[in-house]
């Protein structure tokens, strides 16, 4: 739990020798426990009082981070149990599994088509995250020559599956720069994965007893309790996930008892590897997990028509209900439009920008759309917010120099806020055309009413 002023106080020197620039170790106190100051600007605090601060201080789900470089993943960090409770910071990472025993054309196959995935949804690229190399051959050559492949042909994450600790070294020793997840550890190669872990800094998976399709989560607490005394501190918890009503259940309790209790034993993020073949509870296992509370899932398949309503879910929840998804507001063209070309107003709100566009390039009539900053509002919320107002349409329309671009001077507005037209005709000197309602109507409107 989180030192209150008070507590930190009872920690620090207790001298007032301003050194830390504040007049009394309390007023320092009151800083640090709003975050407002760090405790290395007092330069006569005790190891004991650092250690014992930076402990309290530790998030109750720990922040692991996978990957070197610009290819990076953090996963964990997590507050609260709810996004509307504050948000949701690290997404779930979406890992697709690749197996030694294919052979080395199918495996170059797998590793491009892994790469080849991305989707574009309200403006931003979703890509697979990581990649998982597992060791189902149980042969140590098999895999390191997988691994060889995927480090030769993608620079993604790593999570290494193998049950033997031998086999997970000598893969470490090609890769352990890049910071790849090892998977896993269980109760009868727990100290060899520690170990082994430990030596090349790299976050380990605890999987509870003898990989079996689903340990209980006492095993799993003692397990994670076993591996913290054993000194390891980057751990990711796997609770199983044969039985989707059990699994959401075991995931509850893990973020309750972290975020609630500040239970430390569960402190960490956890992987879910899906195992259904069905296509369409596949989808619905990886929607649950990344809701409640995965932060990465493992899965096999490489289906666009699977891995699309997934990462759409994913974004979804991992947007922050406080901040919209925005574009830039600014002046935006579709075909090779002229002086002759049409001009429609919108929001900057990503999903109205979204929505418009497609049925501008739809209408086949080149044009330019003018997005002003709405703050991320719909067009009819902005106007009821005054965040979409005749005065901030002719401002931007200023700012883009507008009058330079077409010949016309004539502008369309969202039929929905047909009542502008009046006041941004006087604020702009424009004429104000009123365009359709809804998106749909916009390839009608230009073909059969702009002259």
């Amino acid at each position: 739990m989180a030192l209150s002023g008070l507590d930190i106080y009872k920690l620090l020197p207790k001298t007032n020798c301003k050194k830390c620039g504040s007049p009394t170790c309390l007023a320092f106190a009151m800083k640090l426990a709003m975050k407002k100051a760090s405790l290395d600007e007092c330069p006569d605090v005790s190891m004991e009082a650092k250690k014992s601060m930076e402990e309290s201080s530790r998030p109750p789900i720990a922040l692991i981070k996978l990957g070197s470089g610009d290819n990076t993943v953090e996963t964990g960090g997590e507050i609260v149990l709810f996004r509307h409770e504050k948000t949701f910071y690290h997404q779930t990472a979406i890992a697709i599994s690749i197996e030694d025993t294919l052979s080395d054309s199918d495996l170059s196959a797998r590793i491009k088509e892994i790469e080849d995935i991305s989707f574009e949804r309200v403006g931003q690229r979703i890509a697979i995250d990581m990649i998982a190399i597992v060791n189902k051959s149980l042969s140590d050559e098999k895999f390191l020559s997988a691994l060889d492949k995927v480090l030769s042909k993608s620079k993604k994450p790593l999570i290494l599956a193998s049950p033997d600790s031998k086999t997970i070294e000598l893969a470490l020793k090609r890769c352990s720069d890049k910071k790849p997840l090892v998977y896993a550890a269980d109760s009868r190669n727990l100290k060899d994965m520690v170990n082994i872990a430990k030596t090349y800094k790299v976050a380990l998976a605890l999987v509870g007893e003898g990989f079996k399709p689903s340990p209980t989560l006492e095993e799993l607490d003692k397990l994670s309790q076993e591996a913290i005394k054993l000194g390891a501190e980057e751990l990711v918890l796997d609770p199983g996930s044969e039985n989707l009503h059990k699994a959401l259940n075991d995931l509850t309790q893990i973020r309750r008892l972290s975020l609630k209790r500040n239970y430390r034993p569960f402190g960490f993020p956890v992987v879910m590897f899906i195992k259904n073949t069905d296509r369409y509870q596949m989808v619905a296992d990886a929607c649950a997990f990344i809701a409640k509370y995965a932060g990465i899932i493992v899965m096999d398949s490489i289906d666009r028509d699977v891995l699309l309503p997934i990462v759409t879910m994913r974004q979804n929840i991992y947007t922050d209900p406080q901040k919209p998804v925005t574009v830039e507001p600014k002046l935006y063209k579709f075909g090779s439009p002229d002086k002759n070309s049409p001009v429609m107003v919108t929001t900057n709100f990503s999903l109205t920008f979204y929505t418009v566009s497609p049925e501008i390039e739809a209408s086949g009539h080149s044009a330019y759309l003018l997005v002003t900053d709405s703050e991320g509002m719909s067009v009819l919320t902005a106007w009821a917010a005054e965040k979409f107002t005749p005065e901030i349409i002719a401002e931007t329309m200023k700012k883009t120099e507008l009058d330079s671009v077409v010949s016309h001077k004539k502008i369309i507005i969202p039929g929905y806020v047909a009542v502008l037209s009046g006041k941004l005709e006087d604020a702009s000197g424009w004429e104000v055309l009123v365009g359709p309602k809804e998106a749909s109507g916009i390839p009608k409107y230009l073909k059969e009413i702009w002259k």
